[in-house]
């Protein structure tokens, strides 16, 4: 039987998907979905980004009860996220220009938001580093996950690492340029890529593209993974389904 790779938890009209992992001790992650906000249409409900054009009471609103809802120690270390491989250290400063985050301090919060990009979140085994990583394609071509391994003191076979959602292949068409960011210069990648009916397209598997970086980057606990967001309207948000006007899931991880 196949492992049910996500678990979905209702908790006060907000409902987030709970990594299946191995939680190293005191480490906690979950996604949200757009289900328990008060966000207007086109984000309805649970936006959590603060630069989609949603009206700013409404997401300060949406962010103040996804805190409560979860009991959060701090505010959420957030970033402005620009397709790149820069790891901010939680607490360096306010709303870093960067695609992921790090830190060893409990009681710190990492926030990643999503809406079609692939979100990660990495664990040192014993708990004692977390990190989280904004991950489309660009950066993952570019080397953001390897950017945040590198962070790390433990070494990759002693962290876990769990894939949220993303847009699935199935609905992940792009052209030769993206496929030879990725080939170029590691030509095992060609095994996230099937060709599309349409020439010179190519259905990408982000979920696919990151296991093999991950594991060329010598990690073996990889959990997650092909939760598609363009599929399930009614749950996810996806910039590319509704051409750029909707919201932002946040991906969260901290340790206590």
């Amino acid at each position: 039987m196949k492992q049910k790779l996500f678990m979905c938890v209702m908790t006060n009209n907000i409902e987030l998907i709970t990594p299946n992992w191995r939680a190293p001790p005191g480490v906690h992650a979950c996604c949200t979905t757009r289900l328990g906000g008060v966000s207007a249409a086109p984000f309805n409900a649970l936006n959590l980004a603060t630069h989609v054009q949603d009206a700013p009471p409404a997401v300060s609103e949406n962010r103040r009860r996804l805190r409560a809802t979860l009991a959060l120690p701090a505010e959420p270390f957030w970033l402005n996220q620009v397709h790149g491989t820069t790891v901010a250290e939680a607490g360096s400063c306010a709303l870093p220009d960067a695609d992921a985050a790090f830190t060893h301090q409990p009681d710190t919060v990492l926030a990643i938001l999503t809406a079609d990009c692939l979100s990660v979140v990495f664990a040192r085994q014993d708990g004692g580093e977390i990190a989280a990583a904004h991950a489309g394609w660009r950066g993952l071509a570019a080397g953001v996950l390897e950017a945040t391994l590198a962070k790390f003191q433990a070494p990759p076979e002693q962290i876990e690492v769990w894939l949220g959602p993303a847009i699935g292949p199935t609905f992940f068409e792009v052209g030769e340029e993206v496929r030879h960011a990725f080939v170029h210069s590691h030509p095992a990648d060609a095994a996230g890529f099937v060709p599309s009916p349409v020439p010179g397209k190519y259905h990408a598997d982000l979920f696919q593209l990151a296991r093999l970086r991950l594991q060329r980057a010598g990690v073996q606990a990889i959990s997650g993974g092909g939760l598609c967001t363009f599929s399930d309207a009614s749950r996810l948000f996806s910039y590319r389904r509704d051409q750029g006007q909707t919201g932002r899931m946040a991906t969260l991880i901290w340790r206590s």
